[in-house]
């Protein structure tokens, strides 16, 4: 998480923006990892989370969402259809603990959905273009 922290310092620096008009996020781990420092004080105007590891696979009982409630900013989630690190059903369960507005968007694929760029580069896209930014 202090690798998130340093990068998004510095491209707030760089950017010349305040840190809540950043919107952070990654895929699966690198995801995981933004989603953490947001839920643990890091200002971000959103996250994106890419195939984001909702579980181990085959282990639906292990969850990484105890950070979940502290996120209170809009989130993206990108998936495969068919990720083995939590399905549709897991998903619609466990984001009801996000207190910030959720957005899903389901490609076809698995944990790494090859051929699916254009769906999830016009999801982020479209996302970030309907983002209420805080201006505070």
């Amino acid at each position: 998480m202090a690798a998130v922290v340093n990068e998004a310092a510095g491209l707030i620096a760089e950017a010349g923006c305040r840190a809540n008009r950043l919107v952070l996020g990654g895929r699966s781990f690198g995801g995981r990892m933004c989603s953490m420092a947001v839920a643990d004080g890091l200002p971000a105007a959103g996250l994106v989370l890419l195939s984001y590891p909702l579980h181990p696979p085959g282990k639906p009982d292990r969850l990484r969402t105890d950070h979940f409630p502290s996120l209170r900013v809009p989130v993206l989630f990108v998936g495969g259809d068919a990720d083995p690190f939590g399905t549709k059903a897991e998903f619609r369960r466990a984001v009801r603990a996000i207190a910030g507005p959720v957005t899903m968007v389901w490609v076809k694929g698995g944990h790494d959905p090859r051929g699916a760029d254009d769906a999830i580069n016009t999801a982020v896209l479209e996302w970030i273009d309907n983002l209420p930014m805080v201006t505070r």
